[in-house]
């Protein structure tokens, strides 16, 4: 990662940068999550996160503190260096989402040991989902499909029949919905790209080389911004939390979704099927609702329901 410079701390010059995994520079960055976000750290971190010598783990403090030293201190009562009062992060370490998703993917077990700089953590809880399986050979034959633009053929099972039907694909991505990893795919036998749910695939093989181009996929390459804002019927304090909650700037908040995958959001965010609710309950409205229904064929996708 590329060291970002402050007014307190000179660049490190790019010559100087080792590379690898374990390097210099990727210790120095671990010192600077440590300190932003624990406010300590000891040579015993580094020695055993990184599994390096004291003299080197002295090397690299020294090095951290002469690149940025209002950012850190020593305190010889505590036998501890601490994050010094005008931190300024040499790297992208100060993003608290990073911080917080570096949080929910060690609660959740879902990162290998040493992949993280996490050291304390705090309690914290997950709301437990479903788990949806994926077949280690179905996912294997769906990437070889797509890096090489081959086609599979597949045994599908849809919530639209009542027997598994044999479809021939094209899949040129994948996507994840928040609950459901899908495949997207042109579908021969349909002549259109859908969504396919990689969990209902019962079989899978190999097919021939593809004559359908990713590029003709018009909904995935479609980007729609959605327009969100507090729900007026909110009394002026609550609609200010709402602004706050989701990051909105001047009372509104954009974001950037694939036509393919607007769906999805939209029932995310509450608008699908919408019935006449309360304004707590809604909390946030689409302000551009008409501009992002027509991204659906003419069919409001408001009141569109999953198959």
């Amino acid at each position: 990662m590329t060291a970002r410079t402050t007014s307190t701390a000179p660049a490190v010059p790019s010559a100087s940068r080792p590379s690898g995994r374990w390097s210099q520079e990727r210790r120095l960055e671990f010192i600077d999550y440590r300190l932003r976000w624990e406010g300590r750290l000891n040579r015993a971190d580094l020695i055993e996160f990184f599994g390096i010598s004291v003299p080197q783990a002295s090397l690299d403090i020294a090095r951290y503190t002469e690149l940025a030293p209002n950012n850190i201190r020593y305190d010889a009562s505590a036998r501890t260096y601490l994050s010094g009062t005008s931190f300024a992060p040499l790297y992208n370490t100060d993003n608290p989402q990073r911080y917080l998703n570096d949080l929910l993917a060690s609660a959740s077990g879902l990162c290998s040991e040493g992949s993280l700089f996490i050291g304390w953590a705090p309690p914290v809880g997950v709301t437990p989902v479903p788990t949806r399986l994926v077949s280690t050979q179905t996912l294997g034959r769906l990437l070889h499909a797509i890096r090489n633009s081959e086609t599979v053929k597949v045994k599908y099972q849809s919530l639209t029949s009542e027997e598994p039907q044999s479809r021939t694909l094209s899949p040129h991505a994948l996507a994840f919905d928040g609950f459901r990893w899908h495949v997207r795919a042109f579908c021969h036998s349909r002549q259109s790209f859908r969504d396919f749910v990689i969990a209902r695939m019962l079989a899978i093989r190999p097919g021939s080389a593809s004559t359908v181009s990713p590029e003709d996929d018009r909904a995935w390459h479609t980007m729609v911004t959605l327009v969100i804002a507090p729900h007026p019927g909110l009394p002026p304090p609550q609609r200010k939390v709402i602004e706050l909650d989701y990051g909105m700037e001047d009372g509104e908040a954009r974001l950037q979704c694939r036509q393919a995958l607007l769906f999805y959001l939209l029932r995310h965010l509450g608008f699908e099927g919408r019935q006449a609710v309360t304004p707590q309950a809604q909390q946030i409205i689409l302000k551009n609702e008409d501009e992002v229904a027509c991204h659906f064929d003419g069919t409001s996708a408001l009141s569109r329901r999953s198959s």
